[in-house]
């Protein structure tokens, strides 16, 4: 897969009640991104989000943050897509992610909704094609299904969760090299094993430091 990324898209539900909530790590991750290399996100209502241009280690990109809900995600996103001629495969979308835990991300190319509305949403409005990255960020899952709404979009998410989620699902500079050069193969081989690494390492010290409070 060598189609370099040319829209990075974080999603979530609009306005300030959701801005903390689960459900709206990918928007929180995105505009970490923007934050971090100076790149402006503008009110553009002819695709229905916030959209910006600039460029990310000599990659020229464009970050969106769509103001539909989550469920029409697709809308904002295939507006763009079509508007700026850019193909499927050159897209990577951040969103929650309830099948793993806080701290656990997972960099993909291709594959199902897996329930996640917004992605579901994507695939529709891209006519079927699955074709597109995504970045699958950690919140955890209630228990109950019928808690799930409440959780992903009723309730803030704790600072130290929060905090964990955006250390897990940083990308260093040599990963999104790779990324927006379209190598998603070495992108993915070393997130996955940095991130396993650290994780790895967190186990560790919490194990030593609960055997050390034992009598």
């Amino acid at each position: 897969m060598l189609t370099p990324v040319q829209l990075l898209v974080g999603i979530g539900n609009p306005g300030p009640k959701f801005a903390q909530t689960r459900h709206n790590a990918g928007e929180r991750w995105v505009r970490q991104l923007a934050e971090s290399f100076d790149i402006s996100l503008l009110l553009k209502t002819r695709h229905r989000g916030y959209l910006g241009h600039g460029d990310i280690l000599g990659h020229e990109v464009r970050l969106l943050v769509p103001l539909t809900y989550v469920n029409a995600s697709g809308e904002s996103i295939n507006s763009v897509c079509k508007y700026f001629d850019i193909t499927p495969n050159a897209v990577l979308i951040a969103y929650d992610e309830v099948a793993f835990p806080v701290g656990k991300c997972r960099l993909k190319f291709g594959g199902g909704a897996n329930g996640h509305n917004g992605i579901r949403s994507v695939i529709s409005h891209f006519g079927g094609c699955r074709d597109f990255g995504r970045l699958r960020i950690g919140v955890d899952h209630p228990g109950n299904p019928e808690k799930l709404v409440p959780y992903l979009t009723r309730t803030s998410m704790p600072q130290q969760e929060m905090t964990l989620a955006e250390e897990s699902s940083a990308l260093d500079d040599s990963c999104l090299d790779w990324l927006l050069s379209g190598d998603w193969q070495r992108a993915m081989t070393q997130f996955h094993t940095d991130k396993d690494e650290v994780s790895a390492d967190h186990k560790a010290d919490s194990t030593q430091l609960d055997s050390s409070t034992e009598p």
